[in-house]
């Protein structure tokens, strides 16, 4: 592995740019030789104008080489979110690109919500809920707009698709932490305009 973490990000954010980069005809140059990429690894890429999101995809649990899942949740950050139309050719000039790589999940051991809650580490962990088929996640960067653990909870239970206020005996929590990437924390706009004309 590169020696620190933004040696990481000056890596893998460039190739997670120029997978959405080829799907409008054109490439920027990457390095993708170093073995630590072809190591199995999950991630999610975020993507941002301004401080609105734009598309956001990811991987919970590693089970490809961590060069393919960048290059396939850029992608899909891009074109396959759901809540997003496509990414055009002219916004992209203008979106930020975050990587947010994931530890492996470590399951929560719990007698009740209220003691699940004390447990979770606002800032630090992402969580993941899962009851039968409705299953969900949070990245810890959440917890800047809900940092109230119940409110976050709550949010959480939401996006799975049950109320707020639900809690049964089969609910089960993972948590995670995450390294992350941001392409303006590693580049002037001067820096990233050159790169992408």
């Amino acid at each position: 592995m590169p020696t620190s973490n933004t040696d990481r990000g000056e890596i893998l954010l460039p190739i997670a740019r120029n997978s959405i980069a080829q799907e409008f005809g054109f490439a920027l140059t990457t390095r993708e030789d170093l073995p630590w990429l072809r190591e199995q690894g999950a991630c999610f890429v975020t993507l941002t104008q301004g401080d609105e999101l734009r598309g956001c995809i990811g991987t919970l649990e590693a089970h490809r080489p961590l060069l393919a899942d960048v290059k396939a949740n850029a992608r899909a950050a891009a074109f396959s979110d759901p809540r997003f139309a496509p990414l055009s050719e002219s916004e992209w000039q203008h979106t930020d690109v975050e990587i947010s790589l994931l530890s492996a999940l470590q399951p929560l051991q719990f007698a009740n919500e209220a003691d699940a809650l004390a447990q979770l580490r606002p800032g630090i962990d992402g969580v993941v809920f899962e009851y039968r088929h409705f299953r969900s996640t949070f990245l810890p960067q959440v917890w800047e707009q809900l940092p109230n653990t119940e409110e976050f909870m709550g949010f959480l239970k939401r996006k799975s698709g049950l109320p707020a206020e639900f809690w049964a005996d089969g609910v089960q929590l993972h948590r995670y932490t995450v390294s992350k990437f941001k392409e303006k924390d590693l580049t002037t706009a001067g820096d990233r305009a050159q790169r992408i004309h």
